[in-house]
């Protein structure tokens, strides 16, 4: 068992975490929420003992072995393979006494030990971890030197898994993964056998993968039994009941001061005037819990829509070395209300499709067709390198409005997040967050007809994604989207389109039939990615089994229901902030004329979530019905 135990931590004179207290049983798998820059890496660095505690303590098994995610990808000579069964230490180092041990009695416990750990089938295991993640065979026998940074990271990943800890701390496992080996991921964690904490902001893996959330907020640690969707509910309850709490205790200290007032000068009474302070004294405030709204993101729509469709390939190539293509015949139209998702794991050509229809690459033969006057938003994750680091926000902004007025470029940064001295930070000083939301905004600038979002939530924590997905839903123009994040696809794609072998084609199925597919075929250590010897791509018995007609009509449904619950979500948190300002009574007696629009405001969303909740459950009805 994991305890913390009356712990607070203080990194460079500021308090992180105050007098927390946990208990985490052996075999918990667990994920860690809360606001970025809260403490939950520092917990980490406390549990490993690389940042000791001001006070309390952090308590686990005498023979407990602590896995962590290392912070630097590996670097060498050696095959993926080898890094991987190094991870194992005693592995590694019973192996070594095996060929050197002389003594028959120490040979034979060494080979006992061996056989009890599964040694010789650790090649095995290590290669199908490293074959979840992305990596084929022969890439697994390939030095690590000759990959990226970020396939390194993957490997270390791998060897994390692979030496199987007592305790596993993960720090945002996905950030360096695809799509499919996110799902890959999750499946896994699932059914990690051990305890595992993992700090993640993937709503996707906090549902499937853990059974319990641990929060931090307000310096305080909670555990709550289920998966995220489970704590927002129970949050948003202790929200309501904390607010109660707090303005009942308000008026009970207001009752009690008033008799205070009242009778301390008199005599008769001053006995009991004296033993009101001491209550007073000793009743403690209650602390409300904050509410972990964040600014709302917003995408400027365009002046007006074109005539579709905006963009038109006609059995385009593309690639980066002439006579290579990554992809060709490309034959594919988008359309001013498409909503498309690329699938199809790293490597494969996503990225390259994106630079062609954002102009950024052109194609080696067949045609291109833009509409006129197309303007095209393109975001992606390495965009955020080629900010000024010691240029301001408002130095950004400026650029793009040379000759507007002051008072214009700072509500221009305003509208993106970085109102009053925000807009003077500069980007060096700026979390991953913050430089994400300005450069969507310098990106969309201007109102685009085509956003295309490469990665864009790498950065951002769990209800800033929410407040993209708020508002790409919002956005009228057409959206591409490529990301590791399936909450935010299944929110925001109505289509599916797969790049894969040199192709881009429309995926026949919903998200649901691509994991199942993704999991299937890396299970049975095929490549996925690349055609088969017929040209087709195995699906599961689920999909062989059911009526392609019926795939068909579910997919809609499916996306009804994943937008109702969005907007569900979105005008659950709307009423509560309302509520929470409505709550006080002043409000009505200082500005009655506000107070009134919100009490209409309130009234309105709450019609709304009505009509929400009914969409929600005619759509489930139906997809029953089609389904089966």
């Amino acid at each position: 068992m994991l305890v913390i135990n009356d712990l607070s931590v203080r990194i460079a004179g500021r308090l992180l975490i105050e007098n927390a207290s946990v208990r985490v049983p052996a075999g918990s798998r667990i994920g860690f929420v809360g606001r970025n820059g809260s403490g939950k890496s520092t917990l980490f660095n406390v549990i490993t003992g690389e940042v000791a505690a001001e006070h309390g303590d952090v308590e686990t098994p005498a023979r407990w072995r602590i896995g962590r995610l290392a912070q630097e990808a590996p670097n060498g000579p050696e095959s993926l393979i080898d890094v991987v069964l190094k991870a194992d230490a005693e592995r590694t180092r019973l192996l070594a006494r095996a060929e050197t041990e002389q003594d028959p009695h120490e040979i034979a416990e060494i080979q006992t030990r061996l056989a009890d750990m599964g040694a010789y089938a650790a090649p095995a295991r290590a290669a199908a971890i490293l074959s979840g993640l992305g990596f084929s065979a022969a890439d697994q026998d390939r030095p690590c030197s000759e990959f990226s940074g970020g396939w390194r990271m993957r490997v270390a990943l791998a060897a994390t898994l692979f030496a199987e800890p007592d305790l596993l701390l993960l720090d945002e496992p996905t950030n360096y993964l695809d799509l499919e080996g996110t799902l890959w991921l999750q499946d896994h964690l699932a059914r990690y056998p051990r305890t595992m904490i993992v700090i993640s902001h993937d709503r996707d893996l906090l549902d499937t993968s853990v059974e319990q959330i641990m929060s931090l907020e307000n310096r305080k640690l909670t555990l709550d039994r289920g998966g995220y969707s489970d704590f927002e509910r129970l949050r948003g309850e202790r929200l309501l009941l904390d607010q109660k709490m707090v303005k009942k205790q308000e008026a009970q200290r207001k009752h009690i001061q008033a008799f205070i007032d009242r009778f301390k000068a008199k005599a008769s009474k001053a006995r009991q005037a004296q033993s009101r302070v001491k209550m007073l004294e000793k009743m403690a405030p209650i602390s409300a819990v904050v509410s972990s709204d964040v600014l709302p993101i917003r995408i400027p729509e365009p002046d007006r829509l074109l005539s579709p469709p905006i963009v038109a390939l006609d059995d385009v190539s593309v690639g980066y070395v002439p006579g290579q293509p990554v992809l060709k015949g490309l034959t594919l139209r988008i359309d001013n209300d498409d909503r498309i998702a690329l699938l199809g794991s790293n490597g494969n050509g996503k990225s390259t499709l994106v630079k062609l229809i954002a102009s950024r690459l052109a194609p080696f033969d067949g045609g291109v067709t833009r509409a006129p006057r197309l303007k095209i938003a393109y975001f992606a994750q390495h965009q955020l390198d080629e900010l000024d680091s010691e240029g301001s926000v408002y130095d950004h902004v400026r650029k793009l409005l040379p000759d507007a007025a002051e008072a214009k470029v700072r509500a221009m940064a305003g509208s993106i997040g970085f109102s009053g001295e925000n807009a003077d930070k500069k980007v060096e000083k700026l979390s991953g967050g913050e430089k994400a939301r300005l450069m969507l905004g310098l990106a969309t600038f201007g109102g685009p007809h085509l956003l295309i979002l490469d990665e864009p939530t790498n950065h951002l924590d769990i209800d800033s994604r929410a407040a993209l997905i708020e508002a790409i839903n919002e956005y009228p123009g057409a959206t591409v989207l490529v990301s590791h994040d399936r909450h935010l696809l299944d929110a925001c794609a109505d289509r599916l389109w797969l790049v894969s072998g040199g192709k881009v084609t429309s995926f026949d199925g919903d998200l649901d039939d691509y994991r199942r597919r993704v999991l299937s075929d890396r299970d049975d250590g095929s490549d996925w990615s690349k055609p088969k010897r017929n040209g087709k791509t195995p699906r599961d018995s689920t999909q062989r089994n059911a009526p392609a007609p019926r795939r068909a009509d579910s997919k809609p449904l499916r996306q009804r229901i994943t937008r109702a619950e969005a907007e569900i979500a979105r005008l659950t948190r709307e009423i509560e902030t309302l509520d929470a300002a409505l709550t006080s009574g002043e409000l009505f007696a200082r500005e009655p004329a506000k107070a009134a629009a919100m009490a209409k405001t309130r009234a309105e969303h709450a019609d709304a979530l009505a009509r929400a909740e009914e969409d929600w459950l005619a759509a489930g009805a139906a997809l029953e019905a089609a389904t089966g």
